[in-house]
């Protein structure tokens, strides 16, 4: 082998299609902050920066780094026409005339005058599966508890929640090794006309309700309500954050807990520790390990020029382990102190549903250790995701004696 090909062979890869390194993506993600902190991919016509410092410089850069063709790379090289509503892929000033909208009933408050709801849900779920010797997160919760909240918010019937479920799954899974298609991106709200149409007639204390009776100062500046399109598209936006970020907090948190027994030992024993827990699960394996941005002008990074109309994916979980940020970041600490993660973004497109996630993160790992103290991930049967937008697991089963 030549040197010029030997120091080819060297040089640092990252493929978000390749399920070797997506299977532990942070070996590669240390190389990249060391070796390429402004990484460009060829194949596949993509930057990414990996370093902590450089993403939170720029995550917040609407102007430079666009949501306007959505945060996923697949869709944004599709150069989808995005409908209004779909506010999570809008800039502003469309985004700040209807986030404006969501954030008046979608408050943190709110959010945690939930926690009662959400321990009730959980009993129903784990009290079943008390005496037994094999638990599984995903199949016996994490499947279960996001839809069901966000069906109590939402004033979605209890028996229509799998259904709900199911659309948002299909609709970010892909073909093992293969990039999502521009098809998958459901922008619609299809799935929701009835339950809208139901919540007109029949006004509750939820979400959907609130929403019809809204008013709002629209991009143009003027007052209106909502339209039943804009309304389905909330709905649908609302839906799926809700039940695909917390399912993978709470596989999270069956997978690492049980890879850090002497950890959760003392979590079980002291349940004020909880929620800090919380936080390093997230920190340590986000359910969004990367977002993509369209980069609207050429701008200058490291003294490189990244041309317009590139994509820019931020990956956060690699931010989430730099080192110059969070001293020895590969290493799982629950009592660990200083910087908060970057798992749910920054500046106007920070996560919406953080204060829920992290609601429901907390009570569901509570309810879970009172019943299960002691678990042993079965890792034979353990099934990690195939998706290029979330990471996180499709079955977790557990020895529970």
């Amino acid at each position: 082998m030549s040197e010029n090909a030997s120091s080819l062979q060297d040089q640092v890869y990252w493929d978000p299609y390749r399920p070797d390194l997506n299977e532990n993506p942070y070996p590669t993600f240390k190389r990249l902050r060391e070796e390429a902190p402004l990484y460009y991919n060829k194949e596949y016509d993509f930057y990414a920066l990996s370093q902590f410092a450089d993403i939170d410089a720029h995550f917040a850069n609407t102007q430079i780094f666009s949501s306007a063709r959505s945060d996923v790379m697949e869709f944004i090289r599709a150069d989808m026409d995005v409908p209004d509503g779909m506010f999570i892929w809008h800039d502003p000033p469309l985004h700040t005339a209807y986030r404006s909208v969501v954030t008046r009933v979608f408050t943190p408050k709110r959010m945690n005058a939930l926690e009662d709801q959400i321990r009730a849900y959980c009993a129903r779920c784990l009290d079943p599966m008390i005496g037994s010797d094999k638990f599984d997160f995903i199949a016996d919760l994490g499947d279960k508890l996001p839809g069901g909240v966000i069906g109590m918010l939402l004033g979605i019937p209890d028996e229509a929640r799998d259904k709900v479920r199911d659309q948002v799954e299909a609709a970010l899974h892909t073909e093992t090794g293969k990039p999502m298609e521009a098809e998958q991106a459901n922008m619609t709200g299809e799935g929701f006309e009835e339950y809208l149409d139901w919540r007109a007639k029949n006004p509750g204390d939820d979400l959907m309700t609130e929403l019809l009776g809204v008013e709002f100062t629209d991009a143009k500046g003027i007052k209106r309500r909502l339209t039943r399109e804009e309304i389905l598209i909330f709905v649908n936006v609302l839906a799926g954050a809700g039940n695909e970020t917390t399912s993978r907090l709470i596989g999270w948190s069956g997978k690492i807990l049980g890879d850090h027994p002497e950890q959760r030992k003392q979590v079980a024993a002291d349940p004020s520790l909880i929620p800090a827990t919380i936080e390093e699960i997230l920190r340590f394996e986000p359910p969004g390990p990367s977002v993509a941005r369209h980069v609207t002008q050429d701008v200058e990074i490291r003294g490189q020029i990244v041309p317009a109309n590139s994509v820019m994916l931020f990956l956060l979980a690699s931010a989430n382990r730099d080192n110059q940020r969070f001293p020895d970041g590969d290493r799982f600490d629950i009592h660990r102190k200083g910087s908060p993660h970057i798992t749910f973004g920054r500046g106007i497109h920070s996560c919406l549903g953080a204060a829920l996630a992290r609601v429901e993160g907390r009570v569901a790992l509570h309810e879970i250790l009172k019943r299960f103290p002691n678990w042993t991930v079965d890792t034979d049967n353990a099934k990690l995701s195939s998706s290029t937008t979330t990471r996180g697991w499709d079955t977790l089963p557990t020895f529970t004696r």
